[in-house]
């Protein structure tokens, strides 16, 4: 009997890696399995073991490329733009958007508290890279409204943060129309000039 191709592609993980995105932009998260992805691959039913001891850790190797995906767009969107806090906040949740319309499954995955483990030092670092950009936008935007204290700051935060994630879940949920833009939330936060 042939034995199945091995697994001579030079890197195993990025194979895994590269069939588990296949698999869950194609089909979803609910049909990745360490079995599927092995065949995908290419390899032996045991091949993904060497790399990833269950699918949770498969799933958090995703997120990590997902959270590095997701601040790499928001920095590219920021950087074209002036440096005043409406146009980086505006920019910020352009990139943020264009993110989750481009990988919508990652954006999901990216999310699924019990499917990843937050314990990952790695994940832990790809994510708070992200959240970075969130503290960087609104750090003059609460100086600007006064806010001294970091409570203040950090529901400003949880503001600005919770517009754009809540608008790219509903965009990738089909719950808003594929031209759709964000709220301009920066209008509403900023302070009025004085007429």
């Amino acid at each position: 009997m042939a034995r199945k191709a091995s697994y001579h592609h030079g890197n195993l993980r990025a194979a895994l890696l590269a069939a588990a995105l296949g698999i869950l932009e194609a089909e979803g998260l609910q049909a990745l399995t360490l079995r599927k992805v092995a065949a995908k691959a290419r390899v032996s039913h045991a091949a993904p073991a060497h790399h990833f001891p269950n699918l949770k850790a498969l799933l958090t190797a995703l997120a990590i490329i997902a959270f590095q995906r997701f601040a790499d767009a928001m920095a590219t969107a920021r950087k074209g733009v002036k440096k005043d806090p409406a146009s980086q906040i505006r920019a910020a949740a352009d990139g943020y958007l264009a993110f989750a319309r481009a990988n919508p499954a990652l954006f999901r995955l990216m999310f699924q508290e019990g499917q990843l483990d937050w314990s990952n030092a790695e994940l832990k670092q790809a994510a708070a890279a992200s959240f970075q950009h969130l503290v960087e936008i609104t750090a003059p935007l609460a100086e600007q409204l006064g806010l001294k204290t970091q409570a203040e700051r950090q529901e400003l935060e949880k503001l600005v943060w919770s517009s754009a994630h809540g608008f790219a879940h509903l965009y990738t949920d089909g719950k808003m129309q594929h031209d759709a833009t964000p709220p301009d939330i920066a209008r509403f936060l900023l302070p009025r000039k004085a007429k």
